[in-house]
Parts: C-alpha cells; sequence; structure tokens
C-alpha cells in the first residue's frame, strides 16, 4: 500500500493559530474521561501529544497523568498554548513527527488531535513503536457533523468555505483513510469511541473556526479575506439566531492499539 504525504510546510497554520482554540469544536470531556479509561492511563504515566496546536490535547489530558509533552512545528500555534494558564506538567516544544525519537520517551499515550493527515503516517508510527511502553496506545482526535436537522446549515457553509479553500495540497493525492494505514502498522488493534452532543455556538466562534482552517487561512486567502468574511458573516446573519447557531457536534477518538 502507497501512503501518500503532504508536503510538510512549517507555517502553514502560522495565521490560522489565533483563530484556533475559540473557532475549533472543543472535544467532549466525556470522550476525554472515556480515552483514560480505556488506555489505561495512570497518575505515573506520560503522554505525548503530536501536533498539539494550541494545546487543547494537552491541557485535557495534564491533570490525569504524571507528564505531558506537547510538540508542534509552528511557533504561533505554540504562543497560543503558553497563552493560557500555566500547567507545571506540561512541556511545550517546537518540532514535527520527523523530529521524535527514543529520546522524548516512553509514553503510555499518543494523542493526536486534527493533525495525523498532515504527517509521513507510515514513519511516525514506525517512531511510536519505538517509544510507547508495553500496552501503550495511540489515539487519533476528530470531529464531525451528524447528518440531522440540527445541522442542515451545514452545507451551504461547506459550499461558501469550498468557494474560496486552497486545497493545492491534496492536489493529485490518491488519499488513504487513517484506518488503512493503521491496519498495516504495528497498531493494528483499533476502537474508535464517539460522544455526540447538541451545542449553541456563537457567531464570533464560527468565523474564527473559518479562518482556524489552513485552507482558509487568511495567509491563503490573501487579497480575498475581507471578501470572504463579508460573504459568511451574510451567511451566519441569516442562519443564526440570537447570535448563534445550534449544531449537533460528534467528537471522537480513534484508539490504536498493539495485538
Amino acid at each position: 500500500m502507497t501512503v501518500p504525504i503532504i508536503p510538510f510546510e512549517p507555517n502553514r497554520f502560522r495565521t490560522a493559530a489565533a483563530h484556533y482554540l475559540a473557532g475549533r469544536p472543543a472535544y467532549a470531556p466525556r470522550l476525554i474521561a472515556r480515552v483514560v479509561e480505556l488506555t489505561g492511563l495512570r497518575p505515573e504515566h506520560r503522554v505525548l501529544d503530536l501536533g498539539c496546536g494550541p494545546g487543547p490535547l494537552a491541557r485535557a489530558f495534564a491533570p490525569v497523568c504524571a507528564e505531558v509533552v506537547a510538540i508542534d512545528p509552528e511557533p504561533a500555534m505554540l504562543e497560543a498554548a503558553a497563552a493560557g494558564p500555566p500547567v507545571a506538567n506540561i512541556i511545550w516544544r517546537q518540532g514535527s513527527s520527523y523530529d521524535i525519537g527514543l529520546e522524548l520517551g516512553p509514553f503510555r499515550l499518543v494523542t493526536m488531535g486534527r493533525s495525523f493527515h498532515w504527517m509521513d503516517r507510515a514513519d511516525t508510527l514506525r517512531r511510536l513503536d519505538a517509544m510507547l511502553v508495553r500496552g501503550g496506545a495511540v489515539a487519533l482526535f476528530h470531529d464531525t457533523h451528524p447528518d440531522l436537522p440540527d445541522n442542515a446549515w451545514l452545507p451551504e457553509w461547506r459550499a461558501l468555505l469550498g468557494r474560496y479553500a486552497d486545497r493545492s495540497h491534496r492536489d493529485g493525492l490518491a488519499w488513504v483513510r487513517h484506518e488503512a494505514v493503521l491496519l498495516a502498522s504495528a497498531f493494528c488493534e483499533l476502537e474508535e469511541i464517539t460522544v455526540i452532543e447538541r451545542r449553541r455556538t456563537p457567531v464570533a466562534a464560527l468565523v474564527d473556526r473559518a479562518l482556524s482552517l489552513s485552507s482558509n487561512s487568511r495567509s491563503k486567502l490573501g487579497d480575498r479575506a475581507e471578501e470572504f468574511l463579508r460573504e459568511l458573516e451574510a451567511f451566519l446573519a441569516r442562519t443564526a439566531t440570537d447570535g448563534a447557531v445550534t449544531e449537533v457536534v460528534a467528537t471522537s477518538a480513534l484508539i490504536a492499539r498493539r495485538p
């Protein structure tokens, strides 16, 4: 199986970083609790948060483990992470999946929040195989929107973003799903868990969400940024009630272990 690799671009999220925490759907606390339970994470264990962004997963797991090493290639993401309340057992480091090795380990759990697709996935899993203790796990976090009446506004939202999106990083790639990559790796025992919630999301957060996407970031939009924002705000004005939009969000974790 040939696994395509998106070319590494260290500053891909430079202008998106300021919008990430406010815009991206938060992972449900119940999801974090279930991952802790299912992976056997205990207070003496260490966690690696790879592609940590501004640190939502690092901060979520820090209270239940001894240490979190949180790594991201984008300085602006790490600045956003460090701007939050200090957490004594989180170590923030600049770097990428191409920089990890035995010197960082060992770890019980590796978390990745919406970041695995940016990596050389097969190489990353080979590196992690040497860094995780026996019984350790990799957990890939993501979010989706089920096809439900509360989410009826999403097709128009996606079409609007798609008209402005720069997707050149995917040009010519025949994408292979994460599950197929994991099944071909040492971490081939898979389990997925999902928490589904109805949420009221402020209009301002949805603007941040759009700008937090690398394909719709200000650096990618360039001269079209203001036109995009005007069209986005007009759409949200038609869609929102009392300054917010109702959405049903499914936050999930795909847990991968060795047999």
